[in-house]
Order: C-alpha cells, then structure tokens, then sequence
C-alpha cells in the first residue's frame, strides 16, 4: 500500500539530492543539513525509500556513518541512493555516438560507444542513441530508466534543446531533444558539453564544492568551455555563455571556422599535438608519453599553445574571477606535461589580486566527466521533484520495445524539454541538481 504524501512539497527532492551528490549519509546528518525535524526527514527518506529511490542501512557499531559510540543506543540508519534507477546518458561527437547509464548513487552501470564512419548529421545521432541505449536496456533489463541527458560539443537552446550551431558536427538549428523524446518515449534535455563538464567537476571533480570556477575542455571537437559562477551555472541570456575556445588568444593567429582570426581552439588544438607527436587522435596517454619525449619540433608547438591557453585563462580570470580553473581532455595531459608553467605564465599577464586564491587543476573525471554532467540533465526532473515520473519504470518497459523505429504518430510521448517553462527557468537543466 502506497503512503500518503505527508511533507511539503520540494522537500523530498531536498533529501533526494543530498544523497545523490553527496553519497551516503545518515538521517541524523540529513536532518542537521535540511533543518528539518526528525520525524520529517523520517517521512521523507520513507516516501523515497517507497518509491525505490533510495534504501536504509543501520551502520555497524561504531563504523563509518555510527552516529553514536559502539555499544551506545541506536545509530542512525544510513541512506543510499538506489543503484538500479538511472539516467542515460549521451555524448555526441564527430567520430562517435555514446550511451552510459549511470545510477543515482553515481555508479557508472553500464556504457557503449558506436564508432561513426562519418561525422552524424542529427537524425543519424538519433538512430545511433536508440540503438545504442536499446542494446544497454536489453542488457539490464531491472534498471529504471529515469530521463534522457545529452552533452552537445556545440551551442544548444536549453529550454527546447535545439542545437544552435555545432559546428564540427555540422549542425545549425537543428531540433534534438524533441526528436529523441519522441524516438525513446522519455524526456530528453541536451546542453552544451562544456558547461555540463564544468557542473559535474563542481559537483564531483576537482573543484567539489567550489562555488567559482571555469572548465575549458579540450576534444574532437575542438575547446569548449563553462563556468559556475556563485554556486550556479552561469548560462548567460540563451544558455551560450562559456564559449571560451573562441576566446581571442593571438593577433597574428589561424583563422577560425566561426570567421575570427586567433581564437583558442584554433591556436591550441589537439590536432596540432597530435600531428606533430605522431599519435592517435583519442590516445591521450599516448600522448603524454610522446610529449615527455621533449623532441624540438614538439616543444614549439607545446609553447605556442601554452602561451595561447594562459591568454584565454587570463581573460577569464579577469572576466569572471574564478577560484580555480579545471582544465579536461588534451589541455589536461598539456597541464601535465608543463606543470606550473601554465600558472606562472597566467600570474604574470593578470592582476595580482586576481591570482591570490587561483588554482590551475586538470580535471579529476576523466572520462566520466560529460557522462556525469549529461546524467545530471537525465536526472533533472526527478531532482527537482523527487518523485518517480510515469517514465520512471524499468528499463525493458521504460525503453519502448520499438526503440530503434520511429515512433507511430499517434503514439503519447514524454515530452523532452521545458518549452512550456518560464523564461526564468531556462537553465533548469543544468542548475535543477544542485543542493538547496
């Protein structure tokens, strides 16, 4: 028998992503962050203990979590995230198309990557995504698949999901989210890859719990870039803000394909390593291994782009007045390989002020870091609810068994996107997982 619903709404969510951010915590603890009473945080974990969106330990005596002495009273039970509901999440490039599942508990449960033996125009990433998560789904049937997230190298419309310009994809207002939805019969939020990496550094990476930082991420598809800024993605008017990579870095520079001359991504780029290492484009350990070589010929083009990246970090820093700067992809293997000359050539070009607190960090994700920025779009709505969507049913079921076809024009769909939302809430999608 289901409970009746005795808290105030919002709360639950409250709880919901305290435990899904920060991991497992006891309910005295939950109780000492939300201010709320005993009885209602008791309340409130039963609710989400009901839906299967989180379960309840009692901790060892004594043992992590133990909120009194071994042997003294009853500890506090322990509440985790439940690691069979999941977010999908997507990460389109110009080579490839990947799914990961990744559980509320943080876990990264599953992931495959379909190579493309050309750049995907949207509908073939649409074909691609639904064949991939329908092989995922077939997999574990018993996970619940909760919402779709999509990390875009490119500038995407937040509130409808529309891919503005993706240039390395090829892409110019091309409608995503809607049509993803509408194949996968659940909702469906893309963002830029860039902001979503620096969201999830904030909330899992490098800069946990930093309230200001910028991430600039180098790829396939060139240097991307986000910002938090006060504890809140800063998305600027249409959701565009961040585009670092076309920061201006060099008056005499290469001209770039958005038309300006000297922009970051054209002056540092992974293509320019790895020509002249001689490595494969997605083997950053092998490029790491060739750059430690010290050939001459490297090391022009290492310094051309180190020089290149301080001037766009420096005007960041003076643009946004960022704690700590994490740098993910190529430029992290770069950051490793120069170790504090990035810093050092960034506090000679800037206020000294502005350099007092500054870190120059790579990014800790790794791999994961757009798989877990994109999950958090996927995870978005039921954050913000804290209760399980009709969507929210497992895998085999949640996943319409038509997966891989076009659904029939009459058939209902989720709507993917927040077009029936105030402008006010546009960045919903990237701001709705943070804590209270």
């Amino acid at each position: 028998m289901a409970r009746t619903a005795t808290t105030t709404p919002g709360n639950a969510a409250r709880v919901l992503r305290i435990v899904h951010e920060g991991g497992p915590v006891s309910r005295a603890e939950l109780t000492r962050r939300t201010g709320l009473n005993r009885s209602t945080v008791l309340a409130l974990v039963g609710e989400l203990v009901e839906q299967g969106l989180v379960h309840e330990e009692l901790p060892t005596a004594g043992g992590s979590g133990s909120e009194r002495p071994a042997g003294v009273g009853r500890p506090s039970a322990i509440v985790r995230a439940a690691p069979d509901v999941v977010a999908a999440a997507v990460t389109v490039e110009i080579d490839a198309v990947g799914v990961a599942l990744v559980a509320l508990d943080g876990t990264v449960r599953d992931r495959l990557v379909e190579p493309q033996t050309t750049v995907p125009g949207a509908a073939d990433a649409v074909d691609a995504v639904a064949r991939v998560l329908r092989t995922l789904t077939d997999r574990a049937p018993s996970l619940r698949v909760v919402g779709v997230g999509v990390a875009v190298p490119g500038i995407v419309r937040v509130e409808d999901g529309v891919v503005r310009d993706a240039p390395h994809l090829g892409w110019r207002d091309e409608p995503f989210a809607g049509p993803l939805a509408e194949r996968l019969g659940l909702p469906v939020r893309a963002a830029n890859d860039a902001n979503l990496g620096a969201w999830a550094e904030r909330l899992y990476g490098s800069a946990r719990g930093v309230d200001d930082l910028v991430y600039l991420n180098g790829g396939a598809s060139g240097i991307g870039g986000g910002i938090v800024s006060a504890g809140r993605p800063f998305s600027g008017a249409d959701g565009y803000a961040g585009e670092l990579g076309h920061t201006f870095v060099a008056a005499n520079g290469i001209r770039c394909h958005c038309g300006a001359v000297g922009c970051l991504e054209t002056e540092a780029s992974r293509g320019a390593l790895t020509a002249v290492t001689g490595t494969a484009p997605d083997d950053l350990d092998a490029l790491a291994t060739a750059l430690a070589d010290g050939r001459d010929t490297v090391e022009r083009v290492v310094d051309r782009q180190v020089a290149a990246l301080a001037t766009a970090i420096r005007n960041a820093i003076h643009t946004v007045d960022p704690e700590v700067v994490v740098l993910g992809g190529f430029l992290a293997v770069l950051l490793g390989h120069v170790g504090d000359r990035v810093e050092d050539d960034v506090r000679a070009q800037t206020m000294a002020a502005m350099t007092d607190r500054l870190r120059i960090v790579p990014a800790a994700l790794g791999r994961d870091v757009l798989v877990r920025g994109a999950a958090e779009l996927g995870f978005a709505d039921l954050l913000r609810d804290g209760t399980l969507r009709s969507t929210g049913v497992p895998a085999s079921t949640g996943v319409p068994a038509s997966v891989g076809e076009p659904t029939s024009a009459g058939a209902s769909v989720t709507t993917t996107t927040d077009t029936n939302e105030t402008t006010a809430d546009r960045d919903d999608a990237v701001e709705e997982a943070r804590s209270a």
